[in-house]
């Protein structure tokens, strides 16, 4: 990796993200910091360049796919490279007894949010990616994982936070094999991971489950896929916190994957390059 990596942090304004996008600016990478609070995501930046390192705040509701396509939009227009994408950004079970939710562009609201927003803006930045290379792509997912209903992927019957969060993140290692195949001998590798266990977290903590683990653990595993020379040429795997794991089957079912690819594409109007 380049000194000086430019890196893009999804959800960077909370939690384990503003852990990752905190110590990368403090080692010396230019890092954009993603978050809905404006607020917040100034007070890390300025926290930041306080302490000598680089960083630069972009606002965006990732439920809202026209500001996904603006936040990609704003990150080709003001950077020539981008040598890490990170999509981290999420949202957990929620509360117990939480209902389900759509977004305005009618999807359910974790699938678009965990999975959705993280494929879209990853297309949208891909060529500035592969130009960059090598870079690396690295999808935050979760142990928490459900085969896909493709036959009511919005969860319309027999609805729970906790169902609509493991499927979302079972779909991002279903993307992340997907990437890894497609861009395998371009320099940009595609790696996802579980980074801890209940972290102590806002998301955690509204699920009201008791913090297992801290952000500070969660980092160093984000941190090693981003940074971890001797992963400079792996790609598309799946990790438990430092070490390899095995997801789901759904993961190694080309057909799931196929239908997943179609059916994202079809989600978000585009079309495959």
């Amino acid at each position: 990796m380049t000194p000086n990596p430019v890196v893009l942090v999804t959800g960077a304004t909370d939690g384990v993200g503003r852990e990752v996008a905190r110590r990368l600016a403090l080692s010396g990478a230019q890092v954009l910091v993603h978050g809905r609070n404006r607020e917040r995501g100034e007070a890390l930046v300025g926290e930041v360049m306080a302490a000598g390192g680089q960083a630069r705040f972009y606002g965006a509701d990732l439920a809202v796919q026209a500001e996904v396509r603006a936040l990609a939009e704003a990150v080709r227009r003001d950077h020539g490279r981008l040598d890490v994408l990170v999509n981290n950004a999420g949202i957990g079970t929620g509360a117990p007894g939480e209902g389900r939710r759509t977004t305005d562009d009618g999807i359910e609201l974790r699938f678009a949010v965990n999975y959705l927003a993280g494929f879209l803006l990853t297309r949208l930045l891909l060529p500035l990616l592969r130009q960059s290379a090598p870079t690396r792509i690295v999808n935050v997912s979760s142990l928490g994982q459900q085969a896909i209903d493709f036959e009511d992927v919005m969860l319309t019957r027999g609805y729970s936070g906790g169902r609509a969060y493991c499927q979302s993140k079972l779909a991002q290692i279903l993307f992340t094999a997907d990437l890894a195949e497609e861009l395998a001998g371009s320099g940009v590798t595609a790696n996802c991971l579980h980074p801890a266990t209940y972290m102590n977290t806002t998301m955690v903590r509204t699920a009201g489950v008791p913090p297992a683990s801290t952000v500070g653990e969660g980092a160093e595993a984000i941190l090693r896929l981003i940074l971890a020379p001797e992963l400079a040429a792996v790609s598309g795997r799946f990790f438990d916190g430092l070490r390899e794991a095995r997801p789901d089957p759904q993961a190694a079912d080309r057909h799931a994957r196929d239908r997943l690819r179609a059916l994202s594409w079809e989600l978000t109007g585009s079309a495959p390059a």
